[in-house]
């Protein structure tokens, strides 16, 4: 078979295999696509199309069944898993070393809940790390932001980008992951951490190009919270600030929505997480404890761009390795 004829019959085989959906399945897509300005080429259509509803099913299954959360149609609905996981998780898990943290707990007593947002302007924006896996410089900037916010009053967003292009020999990898922990280890023997409008993110690897005389956040000590002592990260939160974290991500949090989110598909060890993201907080919701979660794929994605996990399970090992600076 030539090549022209073998075309043909794969683009033919993609027009039927589109077909097999119904109207509504790509009237569904359609709309979802002006939602989020969405362009393809023809080939493109029908894979996104078959994607697409295939995310939308097993969505509207989660939701018919009996769950503490919901998941929705977001701006991720026309990727697999596996194309999601290249593109904002870390490309290798990263094992969190901290078994015996440094961080020394006041054993409360501790408020029911708290909400580092309600209590001043000590929580940027939610940001967006693109197609990078980045996430752990996020969790990184988001934690010294509230830090120094709360203790000299004064909200500066940081730069990620530093740490993307900078911080490899503290055992980070850019775009491929890193651990908050070692991110800060980075700025306290860097001495210093640039702004974001002085050193602007471009979920990109490059080169580093920090000005030391623009610093304009400094880390005086790095606590790092015990392996699995969930507890000592309430105490953290509670009596101090946001805290980083880091859990495993796995395929029914990629279209989360809103609600407590539990998994019994995701591990609870240090060697599985594959996301960092921020601790603001805590609560109960219908007898149920949960995080306040800061995460970093912009406001369009779960609750504005926050999510609810929940807490005293280690659920998907989020009391694996935790951390927070001193400034």
């Amino acid at each position: 078979m030539n090549t022209m004829k073998l075309l043909l019959v794969i683009a033919v085989a993609s027009v039927a295999s589109a077909f097999r959906l119904s109207q509504q399945d790509e009237f569904h897509f359609k709309s979802w696509m002006a939602e989020h300005s969405k362009v393809y080429n023809m080939n493109e259509y029908y894979e996104r199309l078959q994607i697409f509803t295939d995310n939308k099913k097993r969505i509207d299954k989660h939701n018919e069944g009996n769950h503490s959360f919901t998941m929705a149609l977001n701006p991720f609905s026309d990727m697999t898993f596996r194309e999601f996981q290249r593109a904002f998780l870390w490309s290798e898990p990263q094992n969190c070393s901290a078994t015996n943290g440094n961080y020394r707990s006041t054993n409360g007593p501790h408020p029911d809940s708290i909400d580092w947002r309600k209590k001043g302007n000590y929580v940027t924006e939610v940001k967006n790390q693109g197609g990078c896996g980045s996430c752990w410089t996020f969790s990184t900037t988001g934690c010294l932001e509230s830090v120094i916010a709360i203790a000299k009053g004064k909200l500066v967003p940081l730069s990620e980008q530093q740490l993307v292009d900078c911080a490899q020999d503290f055992n980070n990898h850019g775009c491929n992951g890193g651990l908050p922990s070692q991110a800060f280890e980075y700025i306290m023997y860097n001495k210093g951490l640039m702004t974001e409008q002085d050193y602007p993110y471009t979920a990109f690897d490059g080169k580093c190009v920090y000005k030391p005389d623009l610093a304009a956040a400094f880390v005086r000590e790095v606590m790092n919270i015990t392996a699995y002592d969930e507890m000592g990260m309430v105490d953290a939160v509670a009596t101090n600030n946001p805290v980083s974290f880091a859990f495993e991500v796995t395929s029914d949090f990629m279209h989360y929505d809103r609600g407590v989110y539990a998994s019994t598909k995701c591990h609870d060890t240090t060697d599985k997480v594959n996301h960092a993201v921020l601790a603001v907080g805590y609560g109960q919701e219908n007898s149920v404890p949960y995080w306040i979660v800061k995460n970093s794929w912009g406001p369009s994605w779960g609750m504005d761009g926050y999510f609810l996990i929940q807490r005293g399970k280690n659920m998907c090992g989020l009391a694996a390795c935790s951390s927070f600076p001193v400034v």
